[in-house]
């Protein structure tokens, strides 16, 4: 399978339902896919393309990419909506078949910035583990609940990623696991330490040529980005 059509298949949006409890094979491959359409100088928002940080493992694949903030206009200035973060979206490897995964059935954990700081700042022998209830202070509260955990290897080789998903409804539990290099660990944190002023929307108190019009218009593309997320009850957002 080519790079460009794995790079296709990383925009399928269906939730996961995998059941895996055994250890990650150290086989991997790891790029960054950029998809969408080409934008001239100008950086017309609208036009932006979205960019992943993927790694391809034994037993599960994963894409990291920004979530920018949304804002709304209101008769005080422009003030965030909805705050960004870090999507990490997990897939299964298809058992028995060597580099290929279902692509129909998928995870997401949302970091937000406090957890991406937590994650920036481990050591090579910390770890830290994460829980989000994506419907935390409604009635629905308890019914789905999600751990994330970052944890060194016992060979210093890197960390392993585990996320875990327990559906209250369904009865069912998940997991996703596999092994992050420290090359790929590095380029994680290097890159989220680059873009956490933007999810955070702080670029746009130190951009001074950003127009109200321009801003204006990153609001709704922003919006128009968001929305494969912000349509699915399962996504945490703020909390």
């Amino acid at each position: 399978m080519s790079r460009s059509h794995v790079a296709k298949k990383l925009l399928s949006e269906k939730p996961s339902s995998f059941n895996e409890s055994s250890l990650c094979k150290f086989i991997s491959r790891a790029g960054i896919s950029t998809i969408g359409q080409s934008y001239s100088s100008e950086g017309n928002p609208s036009l932006r393309p979205r960019v992943d940080y993927s790694l391809f493992k034994g037993k599960a694949a994963l894409a990291v990419h920004p979530v920018l903030p949304e804002f709304k206009q209101t008769d005080f200035g422009v003030q965030i909506e909805r705050r960004g973060g870090i999507m990490l979206t997990f897939w299964p490897a298809i058992a028995g078949q060597k580099q290929k995964y279902d692509w129909e059935k998928k995870q997401y954990f949302l970091l937000s910035a406090t957890e991406v700081g937590a994650m920036m700042a481990l050591g090579p022998t910390e770890s830290c583990e994460l829980f989000h209830d994506p419907s935390m202070k409604t009635s629905l509260a308890g019914q789905v609940r999600k751990s994330f955990s970052v944890s060194p290897t016992t060979d210093g080789s890197g960390y392993f990623f585990n996320l875990n998903v327990t559906n209250n409804n369904l009865k069912t539990s998940e997991r996703l696991f596999l092994p992050v290099t420290k090359a790929e660990f590095a380029v994680m944190r290097s890159a989220f330490s680059f873009i956490l002023p933007y999810v955070m929307g702080w670029n746009q108190l130190t951009n001074p040529t950003r127009s109200p019009d321009t801003l204006s218009t990153t609001v709704g593309a922003n919006k128009q980005r968001n929305a494969e997320y912000t349509q699915k009850p399962d996504l945490e957002w703020s909390r």
